[in-house]
């Protein structure tokens, strides 16, 4: 977890993302214990109340749980739950933007198709 917290966003969404982030890049493994929200907290210097609040976020997504008395853990299968939904929201804020933008100027999804085959 070395990225910075921005302005952009609310800190415990951006803890949140970081979080996943981690998951999905293999830091840190599914089964493992993340860190705590002190440890968060300390890490960039927030109030823990919202390192806690990024955290359940998690936990209401069945991405984390906790084990009591020990922490939280990332749950089985938490990876490919990020996948899917971040698939999902870059479908939604991406792709559909990008066809009905495409569609309002006269370019058909074959084009769109085309044009992202040349240029890549």
């Amino acid at each position: 977890m070395n990225e910075f917290l921005t302005q952009e966003k609310s800190i415990y969404l951006q803890i949140s993302e970081m979080i996943e982030n981690d998951i999905l890049r293999d830091i840190i493994l599914e089964e493992e214990k993340v860190p705590s929200t002190n440890e968060l907290a300390k890490m960039y210097a927030i109030n823990p109340a919202t390192a806690a609040k990024g955290v359940n976020i998690l936990v209401d997504r069945d991405v984390l749980y906790k084990k009591r008395g020990i922490g939280m853990f990332v749950a089985t299968g938490a990876k490919e739950k990020i996948k899917c939904c971040r698939q999902e929201e870059f479908y939604s804020n991406y792709i559909k933007k990008l066809l009905e933008e495409a569609e309002s100027i006269g370019i058909s999804k074959e084009e769109v198709i085309r044009m992202i085959r040349e240029n890549h």
